[in-house]
């Protein structure tokens, strides 16, 4: 079973900085997409970042110029840099991969999410 293991969520204020984290096995890293969605209460889930085996990078709108994926493949570790948070960016936060698609805000593994809630 394939385990995805996220952390740095937490609370801040709007303005504020996080950086998420995702350890993945590196069978799966080496060679996999991998994403970050997120799904706020009464909402569908969202792909916000992802970044290619190659690193290339995509991100929503919402959050272009203010997240930044990334990924170091010495650690098989994941990364997202949000800043300038915003009240709106109040979610639980997914660790993806493998498959990461878009439209269908599908992946094949996922992580067991972290909960980023930002303050007024």
């Amino acid at each position: 079973q394939v385990q995805l293991v996220e952390s740095g969520g937490g609370s801040v204020q709007a303005g504020g900085s996080l950086k998420l984290s995702c350890a993945a096995p590196g069978y799966i890293f080496s060679v996999c997409g991998m994403g970050w969605f997120r799904q706020a209460p009464g909402k569908e889930r969202e792909l916000v970042s992802s970044i290619s085996s190659d690193g290339t990078t995509a991100y929503a709108d919402s959050v272009k110029g203010r997240f930044t994926i990334s990924r170091d493949n010495a650690k098989n570790t994941l990364y997202l840099q949000m800043n300038s948070l915003k009240t709106e960016d109040t979610a639980v936060y997914y660790c993806a991969a493998c498959d990461v698609d878009y439209a269908d805000r599908t992946a094949n593994y996922w992580g067991q999410g972290t909960q980023v809630t930002v303050s007024s």
